[in-house]
């Protein structure tokens, strides 16, 4: 199958392929080509940016979560009826699982696509020095195909001539061009990341400024070459397992919190609950009074609870619905920002308090400094909304919050983070009620599309049992 793509990879975090990624999608579609935008690894919110540009769902490539060969389905299936796909790397090229690994890496995930790379380079304060970083990036590892550099933060034309003339001169790679130094086009920060889009005002003018910028230093032409000449990629189809069939026939309905404060969700997730033979059904916690009509199920996935908490805990007829709801067997999943709604109450940094829906006998806290990050392994504790018998499944945790149980309530993940040369650091996660699942590993359920069909066939029983509560 050839797709045309390539994917932007950065020296580093901070090293503007972000900025970079986001202005090629703009130039891009400036020029009228239809762009389907990727994101490496567990990011949320960078994709918000890209599906907000191209106007296609951006989706996650994420080769520790998933099989080459999911990874590879995902971006054929995720492409179709695109001219072109751009991915976003994530950190610097090289930097996957556990700071020691590729996988999980953008040149990982390079290589399972065969995407021309186009490495990020900050330019600031640099001259004949540059060639060695490429040349070193090149070396490194022969399977990562870098074809082409853009160089950030120039400060004159003539600097960028002097470093396009070394880069080329010293490592044959061709320079695409450049993005000058622009305070105006800089997008904030929170501390999960970018701010999200829906958030930024000016948004649409500053990436129109972005792309205009591109246009006149980027070298578009030369990087569509690059990715019309990718090398072409054989895909393992997908096949649904016969056991879908019932599920697929009951249809049931599962609301999808989606608002400011709930938006953290991969596309193929839901795109899988939707395959297997649900109907989402969205709403907002915030705007909304109640949940949906005749929902079999519920999902609430992150966000930032914690930043809307005010107007989340004034809307006490949906807290209080959901509350019901739960509490009278509907089958509901949660995770982090979601975990964090369900409990009685959410403490910001400064130990306000805010009530939440009570559903689970716990309160959230906000922390100052970060209190889990990076990939887990878990063990879904068997007899709850997924399964009768325990599922492995990899996810991702990202939290400056922790919840503090008032009971002993049943835990719902036994959870592990491998460590080079060490004992795994091994905790409990997450609550278990009712047919409520709660936790704050992110999981893609892709890695194991069991979990998917559990939740929905939890769903579809419910649905079958015909003991929906208005």
């Amino acid at each position: 199958m050839n797709i045309p793509r390539i994917l932007i990879a950065g020296t580093n975090s901070g090293c503007g392929k972000t900025t970079v990624s986001l202005g090629l999608m703009a130039a891009f579609v400036k020029k009228g080509l239809t762009i389907q935008p990727y994101k490496v690894g567990p990011d949320y919110i960078d994709p918000m940016y890209h599906t907000f540009i191209t106007g296609r769902d951006s989706r996650n490539l994420d080769s520790w979560m998933l099989t080459e060969e999911r990874v590879r389905y995902l971006f054929a299936k995720n492409s179709v009826g695109s001219d072109m796909a751009v991915v976003e790397g994530v950190m610097g090229i090289f930097d996957g699982y556990g700071g020691n690994s590729l996988e999980g890496s953008s040149a990982h995930v390079s290589d399972i696509i065969k995407a021309p790379v186009v490495l990020v380079i900050n330019g600031e304060g640099m001259s004949l020095s540059i060639a060695a970083i490429v040349k070193g990036f090149m070396e490194f590892d022969r399977r990562t195909n870098i074809k082409s550099v853009i160089i950030n933060n120039i400060k004159s034309e003539a600097h960028y001539i002097m470093l396009k003339e070394i880069i080329e001169e010293k490592t044959g790679v061709k320079v695409a061009g450049y993005l000058a130094k622009n305070e105006e086009i800089s997008l904030k920060s929170r501390h999960l990341g970018l701010v999200p889009s829906q958030e930024i005002k000016g948004l649409k003018e500053k990436l129109h400024r972005l792309a205009e910028n591109i246009s006149k230093t980027v070298d578009l032409e030369l990087l569509q070459k690059l990715a019309k000449d990718a090398e072409e990629i054989n895909i393992e189809d997908y096949t649904h397992p016969a056991s879908w069939a019932w599920v697929r026939e009951t249809k049931p309905r599962i609301g999808v919190a989606r608002d400011k404060a709930f938006n953290f969700y991969y596309k193929d997730n839901l795109d899988l609950l939707e395959m297997i033979g649900a109907e989402l059904v969205y709403f907002s916690p915030i705007a909304d009074k109640e949940l949906p009509k005749d929902i079999d199920g519920l999902y609430i996935g992150g966000g930032y609870p914690e930043v809307w908490a005010e107007e989340l805990e004034k809307n006490t007829s949906m807290l209080m619905d959901i509350k019901n709801k739960i509490e009278n067997n509907l089958p509901a999943y949660a995770e982090c920002g979601g975990l964090m709604y369900l409990c009685g109450a959410i403490y910001d940094i400064d130990k306000k308090a805010y009530n939440m829906a009570n559903v689970i006998d716990a309160e959230s806290e906000m922390t100052s400094s970060l209190q889990r990050f990076g990939y887990v392994e878990l063990q879904i504790i068997g007899g709850s909304l997924f399964s009768e018998q325990d599922l492995l499944v990899r996810a991702h945790e990202f939290h400056y919050s922790k919840t503090i149980p008032k009971d002993d309530e049943p835990v719902s993940y036994k959870v592990w983070k491998r460590r080079k040369g060490k004992d795994p650091i091994v905790w409990n996660c997450g609550y278990k009620k009712k047919n409520l699942l709660a936790g704050y590993p992110h999981i893609h359920f892709w890695s194991n599309p069991e979990i998917a069909y559990g939740f929905v066939r939890s769903c579809a029983k419910y649905k079958a049992a015909g003991i929906r509560t208005e």
